[in-house]
């Protein structure tokens, strides 16, 4: 008789949750005999007994059947975060008591023995002591965090449900008794509702992360593997694309791989996203991201201090978008990323491409060295693309001088402003930007700079894509001896030309108009010691040099028109 009367009071303590439309009978919450799921009891019948019991109760509500598990937990720990996470407590812990895996899913205080069950907890559901690579819970989430963080919305939030004491817990974004929205989400979590319920990232709205239609081409790695159940294409999945709110394997920021790469390259390797950007980075001149894990922080200085490069030092994953721009502006793609201006200075947000590429390439110790040694060396291309300089390439404005634009092929104008991936990019890619390239220095195409090479349309081809190779190889309005000097001494392009610029706190206009700046190891000094060209006004100039046993000492030229600055 006493069995029956406890089996009728936890039948009526159940009973508005057992008639609920959505009840958690047909869960995986329920784990009694009659469970859905394959971990149940082997002959247990009632349901709420799990969880609950009408008496004799742990002192927890409500009316809570489960010891406390006593366990220290390992927290949820990140440079951006700005909460600040304790010991679960509220109704965390009780969920803890269950899926941290310290007690037996059928050890209940109501019983003096276990309940048998058929399985353990999956590894999805057991969420270990170690809660670092879980959301965090139980931390106050009021207007003084939201404004703090700056990406976070105000209280009172729609979908999520804080505690009583303002805290953000298990419960904020699960309902355990039902599961309507899959893994018991209060709400849908399609296109990442229930996530933008609290967060609100600045771009998202106009991001490609959130338009996209894009699906999965069931080739190579699924992208949404780390999902229980995903949905069909990027804009549905939206933040869990690249995001795990428990047991993610990257433990900062939550994201489904460790390798920061990966993250990326599961959607732009071709089979989600058009362009295979991992077949770009795995070519022999690239940037590296595969070198380097867990250097990349999003709070790092924006003149990167420690040498590293990741797909999120040149792009905004919540920010990326297909708008196009004209040089030198930033293009969609690169859109909310951090840069150094053309004063040095650090800028949350780049407007220029160029500042994205100053992060690293202007006067970091660890830039990449002059490919050459010249007369000037000078590694920090914010320097050399500088508008006072005696002569560079138009990348930050246009040129500072005309007398080249009758040798430029259209569209290109004394007005033309180029990107920096206007030469180095991938190449034979409709990728734009310089992941990786079988050229040096990641060229998108072939700039050949050995000594003794035959001219040709392919040898200087990044050249000749701006420059018309007609005019240059028949001194047609250009230097007089550039068909004498390229086809029949075949001397390359860069033994005279510096391509960036020469710093105007190095270089004159005297010496160094037309980018000239001499590669020393191939252009020596004249017999009389002098090494250096001399800019004598438009048209004409001399040198005093030895070069391919040529002693100019000095030698004289006329006829110069495009030997102006560049």
């Amino acid at each position: 008789m006493r069995n029956l009367t406890i089996t009728i009071v936890v039948f009526l303590f159940c009973l508005p949750v057992l008639m609920n439309s959505q009840s958690i009978i047909n869960t995986k919450h329920n784990l009694s005999i009659t469970s859905p799921g394959t971990v149940k009891a082997t002959s247990e019948s009632e349901i709420c007994i799990f969880c609950h019991t009408p008496h004799n109760s742990s002192p927890r509500a409500p009316l809570w059947n489960k010891n406390a598990t006593g366990t220290t937990y390992i927290l949820y720990n990140s440079s951006t975060l700005d909460a600040v996470p304790g010991q679960p407590d509220g109704s965390s812990i009780l969920c803890l008591s269950c899926h941290d895996g310290t007690i037996a899913l059928g050890d209940v205080v109501s019983r003096p023995t276990s309940i048998a069950m058929t399985n353990t907890m999956t590894a999805s559901g057991d969420l270990t002591t170690d809660l670092s690579n879980d959301h965090p819970v139980s931390f106050t989430y009021d207007a003084a965090l939201a404004t703090m963080d700056g990406e976070l919305k105000t209280p009172p939030l729609l979908n999520v449900e804080l505690d009583k004491n303002s805290k953000m817990q298990c419960t904020s974004c699960h309902d355990p008794h039902k599961d309507t929205n899959s893994k018991f989400l209060l709400a849908s979590n399609e296109y990442s509702a229930l996530c933008f319920s609290c967060h609100d990232k600045t771009y998202w709205s106009s991001s490609t992360h959130n338009t996209s239609t894009k699906t999965w081409n069931g080739t190579g790695t699924d992208p949404w593997s780390h999902l229980e159940s995903a949905y069909a294409n990027v804009s549905q999945n939206a933040c869990a694309n690249c995001h795990d709110s428990h047991n993610a394997n990257g433990k900062p920021r939550l994201l489904k791989s460790l390798l920061e790469e990966n993250n990326c390259l599961d959607c732009h390797n071709g089979n989600v996203a058009n362009e295979n950007i991992q077949t770009e980075l795995a070519k022999v001149y690239r940037h590296n991201v595969y070198g380097y894990t867990g250097v990349h922080d999003p709070i790092e200085a924006i003149s990167a201090t420690t040498k590293h490069v990741e797909c999120q030092d040149c792009h905004n994953p919540h920010a990326s978008n297909a708008n196009t721009a004209s040089a030198p502006f930033v293009n969609g793609f690169s859109k909310g990323v951090s840069g150094v201006n053309q004063a040095g200075n650090a800028v949350s947000e780049a407007t220029y491409t160029y500042e994205i590429c100053y992060k690293c390439h202007a006067g970091n110790s660890w830039a990449p060295a002059p490919a050459f040694s010249r007369i000037i060396n000078q590694n920090n291309v914010r320097l050399e693309f500088e508008p006072s300089n005696p002569s560079f390439h138009p990348v930050v404005s246009p040129r500072n001088n005309s007398e080249i634009t009758s040798n430029l092929i259209t569209p290109n104008t004394a007005s033309t402003v180029l990107y920096c991936t206007d030469c180095h990019a991938s190449n034979n890619s409709a990728s734009v930007g310089p992941h990786g390239s079988i050229y040096p220095q990641i060229l998108k195409m072939q700039y050949v700079t050995t000594d003794n090479t035959s001219e040709s349309a392919t040898n200087y081809e990044l050249c000749y894509s701006c420059h018309n190779r007609n005019n240059i190889i028949n001194d047609n309005n250009t230097f007089s001896e550039h068909k004498k000097h390229i086809v029949k001494e075949k001397a390359p392009c860069s033994i005279c030309h510096d391509p960036h610029g020469i710093s105007s706190t190095q270089g004159n206009s005297i010496n160094n108009s037309n980018l000239i700046n001499f590669r020393t190891g191939i252009v020596t000094p004249s017999s009389s010691g002098i090494l250096r060209y001399e800019d004598t006004g438009v048209g004409t100039g001399r040198c005093y040099l030895t070069c391919h046993g040529e002693n100019h000492n000095p030698q004289s030229y006329g006829g110069m028109g495009g030997m102006g600055k560049r």
